[in-house]
């Protein structure tokens, strides 16, 4: 039974993880601004997220401090999402959702600066790999493309500011538990509240869809890219190992980069290649949780004994 559950959660994380890449391709299709649409992904997601809630009746949290943590990861959501849209219009999708995966990175700093957990060898080993792996993505980029240096910067920020975003659902939660369709709810609200300022100054003329086809591809956007996808993968992840869990997540940057490639017609060399395959490993290494030195010494030491006194 247990291990029907576990295939089923791997099957769910790998097709979210894929619908989310392929994201990047509404993204990269409808003309309107990044900024806007960070906005109306998370208006149309605040929709459905507030009639689930009701539905299922679920509650604010009494703390005002978990709430104003829940509004807050929203923002730096929506900074995520609209850094990240302006990487996919400079770089193309499967470069930029690339660049964005290497939050788990500054997820490790966040936790070693401000919840004191250590790194390992194995982290320090993926953080340079990663940076390996990105110059040589880098390098035919930027002989190629006059946007590559906004291209990269937003795309790597983005991965900032989704690791802040993460940051603070788990503070939270730590406040106190937060119904997962209540915690959407705030976090749509406050990204909605954070985009409207910037969608104004930098996207003035390119806020709402043209045709009725943008408009379908927006809802599309908001409803199966930001509810579904991640409902799909928030589901999947504790119900499987870590180590699988690190793998499967991969397929969004190479979902991305295959359709970038086959779709979109973006040229990618090999040196590129090498380097988003090397980047991509890096991130694995990185998503492993590595075991309590303690448990580690246990394990040798049991080995060790099993093998002279057997």
């Amino acid at each position: 039974m247990a291990v029907a559950s576990s295939r089923s959660a791997s099957i769910g994380l790998l097709i979210g993880c894929i619908i989310f890449g392929l994201g990047s391709l509404i993204v990269a299709h409808v003309d309107i601004g990044g900024w806007a649409m960070a906005f109306w992904r998370l208006a149309i997601s605040g929709v459905i997220f507030t009639v689930l809630a009701k539905l299922t009746g679920q509650r604010l949290p009494r703390s005002r401090r978990a709430i104003f943590y829940g509004l807050l990861s929203g923002v730096f959501l929506g900074l995520d999402l609209a850094l990240w849209h302006e990487s996919i219009y400079a770089v193309g999708p499967g470069i930029s959702t690339l660049l964005n995966s290497l939050q788990i990175f500054f997820l490790a700093a966040i936790g070693f600066l401000y919840f004191n957990e250590r790194q390992s060898i194995l982290q320090l080993l993926s953080l340079c790999l990663a940076m390996l792996g990105v110059a040589m993505i880098g390098s035919p980029e930027f002989a190629q493309n006059a946007n590559a240096t906004w291209g990269f910067v937003t795309g790597i920020v983005s991965g900032a500011m989704l690791a802040a975003s993460m940051t603070f659902i788990r503070k939270t939660h730590d406040t106190e538990p937060t119904p997962i369709f209540v915690l959407m709810q705030l976090i749509s609200i406050g990204g909605v509240l954070a985009m409207i300022l910037p969608m104004l100054v930098f996207d003035m003329g390119h806020i709402l869809p043209n045709t009725w086809s943008d408009i379908g591809w927006i809802l599309i956007y908001g409803a199966v890219m930001q509810c579904l996808a991640w409902g799909l993968i928030a589901y999947s992840i504790p119900k499987i190992s870590l180590a699988l869990t690190g793998l499967l997540l991969l397929t969004e940057p190479v979902a991305a980069l295959v359709v970038d490639y086959s779709w979109l017609d973006k040229p990618i060399n090999t040196l590129q290649w090498s380097g988003a395959l090397l980047t991509m490993f890096a991130i694995y290494l990185g998503s492993l949780k590595p075991k309590p030195r303690a448990l580690r010494r246990y394990r040798f030491f049991a080995r060790f004994y099993k093998r002279k006194y057997k």
